[in-house]
Protein backbone atom coordinates (compact mmCIF):
# COMPACT_ATOMS: atom_id res chain seq x y z
CA UNK A 1 0.00 0.00 0.00
CA UNK A 2 1.16 3.36 -0.81
CA UNK A 3 1.89 6.06 1.56
CA UNK A 4 -1.13 8.25 2.50
CA UNK A 5 0.93 11.54 1.97
CA UNK A 6 3.89 10.42 -0.28
CA UNK A 7 6.91 13.20 -1.42
CA UNK A 8 5.50 14.52 -4.70
CA UNK A 9 8.62 14.29 -7.29
CA UNK A 10 8.06 17.30 -9.38
CA UNK A 11 8.64 16.02 -13.78
CA UNK A 12 10.11 17.31 -15.98
CA UNK A 13 8.59 18.91 -18.83
CA UNK A 14 10.31 16.50 -20.92
CA UNK A 15 9.04 13.06 -19.12
CA UNK A 16 6.42 12.12 -21.17
CA UNK A 17 6.67 13.96 -24.21
CA UNK A 18 9.91 11.74 -24.92
CA UNK A 19 8.02 9.12 -24.14
CA UNK A 20 5.20 10.25 -26.54
CA UNK A 21 7.63 11.04 -29.24
CA UNK A 22 9.38 7.58 -29.21
CA UNK A 23 5.75 5.96 -28.99
CA UNK A 24 3.62 4.44 -32.19
CA UNK A 25 1.76 7.45 -33.87
CA UNK A 26 -0.43 5.67 -36.95
CA UNK A 27 -1.60 3.03 -35.08
CA UNK A 28 -3.68 1.61 -32.25
CA UNK A 29 -6.47 3.64 -30.73
CA UNK A 30 -5.48 6.99 -29.56
CA UNK A 31 -5.82 6.33 -25.52
CA UNK A 32 -3.91 3.61 -25.83
CA UNK A 33 -1.10 5.11 -27.74
CA UNK A 34 -0.90 7.79 -24.96
CA UNK A 35 -1.27 4.98 -21.95
CA UNK A 36 1.92 3.12 -23.70
CA UNK A 37 3.85 6.51 -23.78
CA UNK A 38 3.38 6.36 -20.09
CA UNK A 39 4.07 3.14 -19.40
CA UNK A 40 7.45 3.60 -21.11
CA UNK A 41 8.08 6.30 -18.94
CA UNK A 42 7.35 4.52 -15.92
CA UNK A 43 9.61 1.30 -17.54
CA UNK A 44 12.37 3.71 -18.14
CA UNK A 45 12.34 4.48 -14.25
CA UNK A 46 11.20 8.10 -15.01
CA UNK A 47 8.57 8.08 -11.77
CA UNK A 48 9.58 5.97 -8.68
CA UNK A 49 6.26 4.13 -6.85
CA UNK A 50 4.86 6.56 -4.97
CA UNK A 51 5.69 9.64 -7.20
CA UNK A 52 2.33 11.66 -8.63
CA UNK A 53 1.63 12.03 -11.98
CA UNK A 54 1.45 15.62 -13.73
CA UNK A 55 -2.36 17.19 -13.99
CA UNK A 56 -4.09 15.18 -16.51
CA UNK A 57 -4.91 18.73 -17.80
CA UNK A 58 -0.75 19.05 -18.04
CA UNK A 59 -0.90 15.91 -19.71
CA UNK A 60 -3.43 16.44 -22.33
CA UNK A 61 -1.69 19.78 -23.28
CA UNK A 62 1.89 17.53 -23.59
CA UNK A 63 0.19 14.77 -25.70
CA UNK A 64 -2.16 17.73 -27.80
CA UNK A 65 -5.34 15.42 -26.65
CA UNK A 66 -8.34 15.96 -25.09
CA UNK A 67 -8.68 15.74 -20.89
CA UNK A 68 -11.21 12.57 -21.56
CA UNK A 69 -8.74 10.62 -24.06
CA UNK A 70 -5.82 11.47 -21.35
CA UNK A 71 -8.59 9.60 -18.32
CA UNK A 72 -9.11 6.53 -20.38
CA UNK A 73 -5.53 6.45 -20.71
CA UNK A 74 -5.21 6.63 -17.03
CA UNK A 75 -8.14 4.16 -16.24
CA UNK A 76 -5.89 1.41 -18.51
CA UNK A 77 -3.00 2.19 -16.24
CA UNK A 78 -5.07 1.61 -13.53
CA UNK A 79 -6.90 -1.75 -14.80
CA UNK A 80 -3.16 -2.99 -15.20
CA UNK A 81 -2.40 -1.79 -11.72
CA UNK A 82 0.38 0.40 -12.74
CA UNK A 83 -1.27 3.47 -10.97
CA UNK A 84 -3.79 4.46 -8.23
CA UNK A 85 -6.15 6.75 -8.63
CA UNK A 86 -7.03 9.33 -5.26
CA UNK A 87 -9.83 11.22 -5.91
CA UNK A 88 -9.54 14.90 -5.04
CA UNK A 89 -5.85 14.53 -4.52
CA UNK A 90 -4.31 13.08 -8.24
CA UNK A 91 -2.94 9.96 -9.94
CA UNK A 92 -0.21 7.93 -8.51
CA UNK A 93 2.36 5.70 -9.45
CA UNK A 94 2.06 2.35 -8.13
CA UNK A 95 3.79 -0.10 -9.86
CA UNK A 96 6.57 0.30 -12.30
CA UNK A 97 5.83 -2.52 -14.90
CA UNK A 98 2.35 -5.21 -14.70
CA UNK A 99 3.44 -7.79 -11.38
CA UNK A 100 2.28 -10.63 -13.89
CA UNK A 101 3.75 -9.50 -16.73
CA UNK A 102 0.89 -9.72 -19.14
CA UNK A 103 -0.94 -6.12 -19.72
CA UNK A 104 -5.11 -6.28 -19.85
CA UNK A 105 -6.46 -7.23 -23.42
CA UNK A 106 -7.14 -3.91 -25.65
CA UNK A 107 -9.79 -2.90 -24.73
CA UNK A 108 -12.50 0.13 -25.94
CA UNK A 109 -11.99 3.38 -24.15
CA UNK A 110 -15.07 4.03 -22.24
CA UNK A 111 -15.42 7.27 -23.39
CA UNK A 112 -15.15 6.29 -27.13
CA UNK A 113 -17.58 3.83 -26.30
CA UNK A 114 -20.41 6.20 -24.96
CA UNK A 115 -19.54 8.72 -28.23
CA UNK A 116 -20.39 5.78 -30.11
CA UNK A 117 -23.43 5.14 -28.40
CA UNK A 118 -24.22 8.98 -28.33
CA UNK A 119 -24.38 8.80 -31.97
CA UNK A 120 -26.32 5.44 -32.91
CA UNK A 121 -28.68 5.42 -30.25
CA UNK A 122 -29.84 9.14 -31.16
CA UNK A 123 -30.70 7.93 -34.86
CA UNK A 124 -31.96 4.55 -33.19
CA UNK A 125 -34.38 6.48 -31.59
CA UNK A 126 -35.38 8.75 -34.34
CA UNK A 127 -36.40 5.85 -36.31
CA UNK A 128 -37.92 4.09 -33.00
CA UNK A 129 -40.04 6.81 -33.06
CA UNK A 130 -41.50 5.77 -36.16
CA UNK A 131 -42.78 2.21 -35.48
CA UNK A 132 -43.16 2.21 -31.36
CA UNK A 133 -46.31 0.83 -30.63
CA UNK A 134 -48.40 1.25 -27.46
CA UNK A 135 -47.66 -1.70 -25.75
CA UNK A 136 -43.81 -0.78 -26.18
CA UNK A 137 -44.68 3.02 -24.60
CA UNK A 138 -46.01 1.15 -22.05
CA UNK A 139 -43.32 -1.31 -20.97
CA UNK A 140 -40.77 1.43 -21.52
CA UNK A 141 -42.48 3.37 -18.55
CA UNK A 142 -42.03 0.36 -16.48
CA UNK A 143 -38.27 0.53 -17.15
CA UNK A 144 -38.57 4.49 -16.07
CA UNK A 145 -40.41 3.21 -12.72
CA UNK A 146 -37.57 0.48 -12.24
CA UNK A 147 -34.67 2.27 -12.72
CA UNK A 148 -35.60 4.43 -8.98
CA UNK A 149 -35.03 1.22 -7.76
CA UNK A 150 -32.74 1.88 -4.04
CA UNK A 151 -30.98 -1.32 -5.60
CA UNK A 152 -28.47 0.40 -8.65
CA UNK A 153 -27.62 -2.72 -10.03
CA UNK A 154 -31.68 -3.46 -10.44
CA UNK A 155 -31.69 0.36 -11.30
CA UNK A 156 -28.74 0.03 -13.70
CA UNK A 157 -30.53 -3.80 -15.26
CA UNK A 158 -33.50 -1.46 -15.87
CA UNK A 159 -31.70 1.20 -17.60
CA UNK A 160 -29.84 -0.78 -20.06
CA UNK A 161 -33.44 -2.86 -21.04
CA UNK A 162 -34.69 0.46 -21.88
CA UNK A 163 -32.08 1.33 -24.51
CA UNK A 164 -32.43 -2.45 -26.05
CA UNK A 165 -36.26 -1.89 -25.90
CA UNK A 166 -36.17 1.19 -28.02
CA UNK A 167 -33.49 -0.70 -30.15
CA UNK A 168 -35.82 -3.41 -31.01
CA UNK A 169 -38.80 -0.74 -31.37
CA UNK A 170 -37.51 0.08 -34.63
CA UNK A 171 -37.94 -3.53 -36.18
CA UNK A 172 -34.78 -3.33 -37.59
CA UNK A 173 -32.15 -6.54 -37.23
CA UNK A 174 -29.22 -4.49 -38.41
CA UNK A 175 -30.29 -1.54 -35.68
CA UNK A 176 -30.70 -3.57 -32.93
CA UNK A 177 -27.83 -5.82 -33.16
CA UNK A 178 -25.76 -2.60 -32.96
CA UNK A 179 -26.97 -1.46 -29.52
CA UNK A 180 -26.62 -4.65 -28.54
CA UNK A 181 -23.38 -4.88 -29.50
CA UNK A 182 -22.38 -1.46 -27.72
CA UNK A 183 -24.06 -2.32 -24.90
CA UNK A 184 -22.35 -6.01 -25.09
CA UNK A 185 -19.13 -4.22 -25.30
CA UNK A 186 -19.91 -2.12 -22.24
CA UNK A 187 -21.04 -5.09 -20.15
CA UNK A 188 -17.42 -7.28 -20.80
CA UNK A 189 -14.97 -4.24 -20.88
CA UNK A 190 -12.80 -4.04 -17.83
CA UNK A 191 -12.36 -0.12 -18.14
CA UNK A 192 -15.99 0.19 -18.21
CA UNK A 193 -16.19 -1.71 -15.33
CA UNK A 194 -14.13 -0.12 -13.27
CA UNK A 195 -15.16 3.42 -14.32
CA UNK A 196 -18.69 1.78 -13.08
CA UNK A 197 -17.46 1.23 -9.66
CA UNK A 198 -16.09 4.64 -9.42
CA UNK A 199 -19.77 6.22 -10.61
CA UNK A 200 -21.80 3.69 -8.13
CA UNK A 201 -19.47 5.15 -5.64
CA UNK A 202 -20.05 8.72 -6.59
CA UNK A 203 -23.56 8.07 -5.78
CA UNK A 204 -24.45 7.79 -9.28
CA UNK A 205 -27.55 6.50 -10.72
CA UNK A 206 -29.69 6.46 -13.86
CA UNK A 207 -31.29 10.10 -14.18
CA UNK A 208 -35.10 9.18 -14.73
CA UNK A 209 -36.53 12.10 -15.69
CA UNK A 210 -34.44 12.34 -18.67
CA UNK A 211 -35.36 9.12 -19.57
CA UNK A 212 -39.37 9.89 -19.41
CA UNK A 213 -38.24 12.17 -21.70
CA UNK A 214 -37.18 10.41 -23.95
CA UNK A 215 -40.62 8.17 -23.76
CA UNK A 216 -42.65 11.33 -24.15
CA UNK A 217 -41.25 12.08 -27.50
CA UNK A 218 -41.80 8.67 -28.63
CA UNK A 219 -45.23 8.63 -27.50
CA UNK A 220 -45.83 11.56 -29.71
CA UNK A 221 -43.91 9.44 -32.97
CA UNK A 222 -41.87 12.92 -33.42
CA UNK A 223 -38.48 11.69 -34.54
CA UNK A 224 -36.85 14.87 -34.37
CA UNK A 225 -37.41 15.43 -30.60
CA UNK A 226 -36.66 11.55 -30.05
CA UNK A 227 -33.27 11.87 -31.96
CA UNK A 228 -32.95 14.73 -29.83
CA UNK A 229 -33.51 13.89 -26.04
CA UNK A 230 -31.51 10.72 -26.54
CA UNK A 231 -28.70 12.69 -27.75
CA UNK A 232 -29.23 15.42 -24.88
CA UNK A 233 -29.38 12.22 -22.30
CA UNK A 234 -26.31 10.65 -23.64
CA UNK A 235 -24.24 13.97 -23.29
CA UNK A 236 -25.64 14.13 -19.82
CA UNK A 237 -24.27 10.86 -19.05
CA UNK A 238 -21.26 11.29 -20.35
CA UNK A 239 -20.74 14.59 -18.13
CA UNK A 240 -21.56 12.82 -14.84
CA UNK A 241 -18.89 10.20 -15.40
CA UNK A 242 -16.35 13.05 -16.21
CA UNK A 243 -17.40 14.71 -12.89
CA UNK A 244 -17.30 10.95 -11.40
CA UNK A 245 -14.11 10.40 -12.38
CA UNK A 246 -12.74 14.03 -11.44
CA UNK A 247 -9.25 13.52 -9.44
CA UNK A 248 -8.05 16.69 -9.63
CA UNK A 249 -10.21 18.84 -7.49
CA UNK A 250 -7.74 19.87 -4.81
CA UNK A 251 -5.42 20.58 -7.77
CA UNK A 252 -7.84 23.00 -8.79
CA UNK A 253 -8.78 24.65 -6.37
CA UNK A 254 -4.84 25.85 -4.97
CA UNK A 255 -4.94 27.08 -8.61
CA UNK A 256 -7.42 29.35 -7.92
CA UNK A 257 -6.51 30.16 -4.69
CA UNK A 258 -3.20 31.47 -6.53
CA UNK A 259 -4.78 33.16 -9.40
CA UNK A 260 -6.81 34.78 -6.44
CA UNK A 261 -3.21 36.15 -5.07
CA UNK A 262 -2.05 37.75 -8.15
CA UNK A 263 -4.74 39.50 -8.80
CA UNK A 264 -4.62 40.46 -5.21
CA UNK A 265 -1.06 41.29 -5.03
CA UNK A 266 -1.62 43.89 -7.95
CA UNK A 267 -4.33 45.68 -6.05
CA UNK A 268 -1.65 46.20 -3.09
Amino acid sequence: MLDANPPVRKSRPSDFREAHLAGPRSEGRLYERIAESLRQSLRQGRFSVGDRLPSERDLAQQFGVSRPTVREAIISLEVDGLVEVRTNSGVYVAALDVASGDRAPLDVGPFELLEARRVFEAEVCAVAALHIDDERIARLRELAVAMESDDIIDAETADQEFHLEIARATQNSAMEMTIATLWDARDKSPQYNLLTNKVRAAGVAPRVPEHRAIIDALERRDPAAARDAMRSHLERVFEELLEATETEAIERARAEVAEKRKRFSHLT
